[in-house]
């Protein structure tokens, strides 16, 4: 599933060829995806300029003059450049054409992906309103971390993996900066130090920030919008890898589902 990493990856390859360009014409193959689409989306955006493009969370948004598209990918989404004159495929859901001859393309095998028109402001919807703060932002810090711990049973990679305390840390990120922390996965939020949690905050934009660098994590589906993966899983020190050994102390990798999601970490490094 495509997160913050990837989704950033995607925005980034995107902006040289989408903004300022004009939309000539919307090409809808697939009513619905989670939710239906805008039925006018057609009308809405023919000959508008894109004005704008950002991300929030995992969410893509795409900003003209009299709204803004917002765009989730979903379990298997990507979104790709490609010439006007490329066939669809069977999958290929929606293409935006512009008008120097390229187009962006919507895929989505699972169609758990999201396109919406939003009229108001986009931070104002009910999917983005209620986010956490971004891992990069300022008030994303170890205090900030232990103060919503405070009390929490829940184990601290079920509490960071929550998008209302801070957004965009899945599954592979989560393991990957616990790991770097040095925190047991199932150690319940609410028992960890201030500290820590400052190890833990600046473990988890280390790790998203290369990432990032590396183009995202590509394990199955994911492709840029050039439509090459992602190389982060080359550096993964524990996703992926139990019954290898630890690159911290040589100790045997474990792998455990917590809160319905396959983890991994060291026995020995992280407690």
């Amino acid at each position: 599933m495509p997160e913050l990493p990837e989704v950033e990856t995607t925005l980034r390859g995107l902006i040289p060829h989408l903004l300022g360009r004009q939309v000539t014409q919307v090409l809808v193959r697939t009513p619905a995806l989670r939710w239906p689409l805008p039925p006018h989306l057609a009308e809405l955006l023919r000959g508008r300029t894109i004005r704008g493009l950002s991300r929030r969370a995992k969410y893509l948004l795409i900003a003209f003059d009299h709204g803004t598209m917002l765009l989730h990918l979903g379990m298997s989404g990507h979104l790709r450049m490609v010439s006007c004159t490329t066939p669809a495929g069977k999958h290929d859901h929606v293409d935006l054409q512009l008008s120097d001859g390229q187009q962006l393309r919507y895929h989505d095998p699972r169609r758990f992906g999201a396109l919406l028109w939003i009229e108001q402001d986009p931070h104002s919807h009910p999917l983005l309103r209620q986010l956490g703060p971004e891992p990069f932002a300022p008030e994303m810090t170890g205090d900030y971390l232990y103060s919503l711990a405070q009390g929490r049973r829940a184990t601290v990679k079920s509490f960071v993996m929550d998008q209302k305390v801070v957004v965009g840390v899945g599954n592979i990120y989560a393991s990957e900066a616990l790991f770097r922390a040095g925190i047991h996965p199932q150690r319940a939020a609410g028992r960890i130090s201030k500290a820590r949690f400052e190890d833990l905050a600046e473990a988890i934009r280390e790790v998203l920030s290369a990432a990032i660098a590396a183009g995202g994590t590509t394990l199955r589906d994911f492709a840029n919008a050039a439509g090459r993966p992602g190389y982060f899983s080359q550096q993964l020190r524990v996703y992926g890898r139990s019954g290898q050994p630890c690159p911290g102390c040589g100790a045997v990798l474990c792998q455990q589902r917590i809160a319905q999601r396959a983890s991994y970490f060291c026995p020995r490094c992280q407690h």
